[in-house]
């Protein structure tokens, strides 16, 4: 597997769904601040951004989902180094053992699959394949558990006894990050409900008081209010989300 988890490439069904989705939420924003068609249709020239963000979000969502797996695989891992077992014999216990809670297709289990056929049949050694996996994961916590594993065993250290401290720590650390954003989930809620607070009052008002409003879809000014007012919600919008994002 050549893919990293800071990509996500879109299907072709994904990418035309989105498009039409951005294509359609694009002309009716515009129509609402502008009342003009044919601004409407240019702005249309915005769904690839819409579809570069979609695709971003995707690719966070797979990270989050490969580190639960991976939590659940570092239980797993820690067993079998307890047992005396070494880690060709942890990976596939970990596959069984995931196999029982996940879908076949779930990132951590195609990445176990991956590197157990690698390690048969390629010959590939546990080295090669772990650090592939840790590199492409782009995730701190799995590039810190694996290179601990590897100077452990360059030293000829207790592995068992490193394994399962490391293990614990990351679990613990891992448990931290998804109670961070359970929190910060209600707040990007919150964050969304009050972008979409200034769209619904002009919707309003176009509905209730057109008269009151028309100003400013028929001046210059008006113009201009209305593009600031709609890059404002656009930049506001970005920046919660940027400051929910929070890295332990």
């Amino acid at each position: 597997m050549s893919k990293t988890y800071d990509t996500y490439i879109l299907s072709v069904k994904e990418k035309r769904d989105c498009l039409i989705i951005s294509f359609v939420f694009l002309f009716i924003i515009s129509y609402i601040f502008y009342h003009s068609v044919i601004v409407s249709v240019f702005s249309i020239v915005f769904a690839p951004v819409c579809a570069r963000y979609y695709a971003e979000a995707l690719a966070e969502k797979r990270k989050g989902l490969l580190l639960a797996q991976f939590r659940d695989f570092l239980y797993s891992l820690s067993s079998s180094f307890a047992a005396g077992r070494q880690m060709r014999d942890g990976l596939r216990e970990a596959q069984d053992y995931l196999r029982l809670m996940y879908d076949e297709k779930t990132p951590m289990l195609n990445e176990l699959s991956a590197m157990l056929i690698k390690m048969d049949e390629s010959r590939a050694s546990e080295e090669e394949v772990l650090r592939d996996f840790a590199e492409r994961s782009s995730l701190s916590d799995i590039k810190n558990f694996f290179d601990t594993y590897f100077i452990c065993r360059m030293t000829g250290g207790d592995m068992s006894s490193a394994i399962s401290k490391t293990s614990e720590m990351l679990i613990e650390k891992i448990g931290i990050e998804r109670e961070i954003k359970m929190i910060t989930s209600q707040k990007r809620f919150e964050g969304k409900i009050i972008s979409i607070m200034p769209v619904a009052v002009i919707m309003f008002l176009n509905i209730a008081s057109p008269v009151y409003i028309e100003v400013l879809y028929t001046s210059f000014t008006g113009r201009i209010i209305m593009t600031t007012a709609l890059s404002g919600i656009a930049y506001s919008y970005h920046t919660i989300m940027k400051l929910t994002r929070i890295e332990v």
